[in-house]
């Protein structure tokens, strides 16, 4: 197998000058270790760091195989990847191969030095990046998603653990011998796919997200006590943008996401007029990176769960999970983004995840292959979409409602798109009708008052927004579209929200409720660009923090 590290295992698994472990020494405790013996365990829950001052430590990866060697830890060598930072249970056994002596550095003290340190800074979070990195390229281990390219939940459990980061294999039972002897043994039938091995043990049918982040231990232990300084709803570029501000000034944050980090923007196959990003960068991989500079700083994120009801009457907030779990918190920032309207087809829901898509990344593109497809849409999502997809499918149809893409989509796409031979732009066009068995095998269009079908089986939505703003229903004011006001476009003779509370007047992204704030495409008023929604997210942590001293 090739190796995912390849050129980079020196950054990866570095070895510490005499210097840099000697600045480590006053941070741990010094243990000494018996060959053998296991110093973390898969599924554990290990925020520290071991470094090994002497002797050598394997990092395997249980399989269903057996164990896979990763790496060997000698002196001067240390433990840990990304999980460490979050808290997250451990996807590795580290293991004692010669004795010796070890450095343990609890959780605490690994988070103090990469805020304080500089130098070790840079040095832990390439290699715990790149580690991270690793194990996804391996594409095996424990953990394995057994479905078929024709189950709209196989590619929602994809799209889950992909988007999230987290390592895993995948098995097709219409196209690999071995998916089906793996489900015999587990005494599973192919009918009830798609199905997720966790952790080489416990086989879940078709699982919900939710279930997934539990099994795999994802997200942070929360306590429901805790009065946070910071509630950050949605881990969109707004979302992430406030976390990091908000953690980095000392804020006690929590942030809660429904599905991965990113939001819209994390389904874009690359974004290239994000600044400082000149060759461009997917939203995937801004999304992840965001996330880590979060959790560097000691942001607690967690996956998987949704906002469902905010408790606004008094302080300290309150949100409602969809878990069951209420958390609470002196200030929020809410950054739920918005989501694409679905055209007014009767049929459409039956397609979703079998030809209907609402993202455009190579987890989408791998079941189109060498075929037709069709965006619908004319911002710069769309645009985005169309020019990923034609390198990788045989001809893409972009349409449009309106007379052409100048107006709504950045003049970069709109070249990309022109001289594109395989994007055919259909203006003043839209899709009317939708037919398949199983999943999506004919489309109709209408460009005017001509109707024309064809064989297309893979279409990308990614038009208009509605906003995320169900679970705030009679708490604060909101636009005609369901926006959240805030600021100066906060209307004092709004009958439907209580009267604004202080004498002074609200902060230039808080909401009719004082100390909760809308940041990002949630937001009335706001510009839909991932740059925006980072700069709001960032902007508005200065006024939380006027808000928490009052």
């Amino acid at each position: 197998m090739t190796d995912p590290l390849e050129g980079r295992r020196a950054q990866a698994f570095p070895t510490l000058t005499p210097a840099q472990i000697s600045r480590l020494e006053d941070h741990g405790t010094k243990v000494r270790t018996r060959h053998g013996e296991i110093l973390v365990e898969r599924g554990e829950r290990f925020g520290k760091m071991l470094v090994v001052l002497s002797g050598s430590i394997e990092i395997v990866r249980p399989g269903l195989a057996g164990e896979e060697l990763i790496t060997v830890h000698e002196p001067g060598g240390f433990t840990g990847e990304i999980s460490n930072l979050r808290g997250l249970a451990s996807m590795i056994r580290a293991r004692v191969r010669d004795e010796g002596e070890i450095l343990v550095i609890e959780a605490d003290d690994l988070r103090a030095i990469v805020q304080a340190d500089a130098e070790l800074s840079e040095l832990f979070m390439r290699a715990y990046i790149l580690r991270r990195v690793g194990l996804i390229g391996l594409k095996t281990g424990d953990v394995v998603l057994i479905g078929s390219q024709h189950s709209a939940d196989t590619l929602r459990l994809q799209q889950f653990l992909t988007r999230n980061g987290y390592p895993h294999a995948t098995m097709d039972v219409d196209r690999e011998p071995d998916a089906a002897a793996l489900l015999e043994r587990f005494e599973v039938c192919v009918e009830e796919v798609p199905v997720v091995l966790c952790r080489g043990e416990l086989m879940l049918r078709n699982p919900s997200n939710e279930a997934i982040a539990a099994c795999l231990g994802m997200n942070p232990q929360v306590d429901d006590c805790t009065i946070r300084d910071l509630l950050v709803i949605g881990a969109g570029p707004a979302g992430l943008g406030a976390a990091v501000y908000a953690a980095s000034e000392g804020l006690d944050v929590l942030v809660i996401e429904t599905a991965a980090p990113g939001g819209q923007a994390g389904s874009s196959s690359k974004i290239e007029n994000y600044l400082g990003f000149p060759t461009g960068i997917s939203g995937e991989a801004l999304a992840g990176r965001a996330l880590v500079q979060a959790q560097k700083f000691g942001a607690d994120v967690t996956v998987a769960s949704s906002a469902i009801r905010l408790r606004c009457e008094s302080r300290p907030y309150e949100v409602e999970l969809s878990n069951g779990h209420t958390v609470r918190g002196r200030s929020i920032v809410i950054a739920t983004g918005a989501e694409y309207r679905q055209p007014a087809i009767e049929n459409l829901a039956q397609f979703l995840g079998n030809g209907i898509y609402y993202a455009a990344t190579n987890t989408e593109a791998q079941l189109c292959g060498n075929e037709e497809v069709i965006v619908v849409g004319g911002g710069n999502s769309a645009g985005q979409a169309a020019v990923f997809l034609a390198g990788v499918s045989r001809h893409v149809h972009l349409l449009v409602r309106g007379a052409g893409l100048a107006d709504s989509m950045s003049r970069y796409l709109v070249r990309r798109i022109e001289q594109s031979p395989n994007v055919s732009l259909h203006t003043r066009t839209e899709l009317v009708e939708l037919d398949g068995n199983s999943r999506l095998e004919r489309i109709v269009w209408r460009t005017g008052s001509e109707r024309e079908a064809r064989d297309i089986g893979h279409v990308f939505l990614m038009t208009g927004a509605i906003p995320n703003t169900r679970w705030l229903a009679g708490c604060m004011q909101l636009d005609e579209k369901g926006f959240v006001r805030t600021g100066p476009d906060l209307q004092p003779e709004d009958s439907a929200s209580k009267p604004w509370p202080l004498a002074r007047a609200p902060y230039l992204l808080e909401t009719s409720i004082p100390g909760i704030f809308a940041a990002g495409d949630v937001r009335s008023g706001s510009v839909k660009r991932v740059s925006s929604a980072v700069g709001e997210g960032s902007v508005s942590i200065p006024l939380v923090h006027r808000a928490l001293s009052e």
